[in-house]
């Protein structure tokens, strides 16, 4: 079977499930995007980054369940892409549960799943959009690392100061 192209991007010909759950996909990995973006730059705890952080974790839950089909439907071609969509399920699952009583545990699986929900879509995808496509292939699997990465240690280190703060 060929690809089908929409809007320069070859999307596989693998049947009406695998395009139902990709059209999923993509709408709440869209979600994902801007939910984890709002939440990461909104005041913690405020009611926004509640309500944004929620909606970014239950939109990882679809983006991994669909990502669960398509991968079940195409295993050789998207293995290295359920791994990564594994890895950042379980760290935010691990980031949502410690949400109340552990905030660097918070901090640290949210802002990981974020960069690994990214560095998936950049892999997948960063070789047919426009200027990525001139970047070498190991840009789109360190990228979104080394800009998440020091904006995690920077949450990090700001959560710390003011917990230290508040003890004195």
């Amino acid at each position: 079977m060929d690809d089908i192209d929409i809007l320069g991007t070859p999307i596989p010909n693998a049947g009406p499930v695998f395009f139902a759950a990709l059209a999923i996909h993509v709408l709440a990995g869209l979600t994902c995007v801007a939910g984890g973006a709002t939440a990461a730059l909104t005041r913690k705890g405020s009611p926004t980054h509640m309500r944004f952080g929620r909606a970014y974790f239950w939109g990882l839950v679809v983006v991994y369940g669909t990502l669960t089909v398509m991968s079940a439907i195409r295993w050789r071609e998207n293995v290295h892409l359920f791994v990564i969509g594994t890895l950042a399920f379980a760290a935010g699952l691990t980031g949502y549960l410690n949400r109340r009583h552990r905030p660097a545990v918070h901090i640290l699986g949210m802002g990981m799943s974020y960069v690994l929900l990214l560095t998936g879509f950049y892999v997948d995808n960063g070789p047919h959009l426009p200027l990525w496509d001139r970047l070498p292939a190991v840009a789109f699997w360190v990228l979104p690392s080394l800009i998440g990465l020091p904006l995690i240690a920077r949450a990090l280190t700001r959560r710390h100061r003011q917990a230290a703060s508040a003890q004195t």
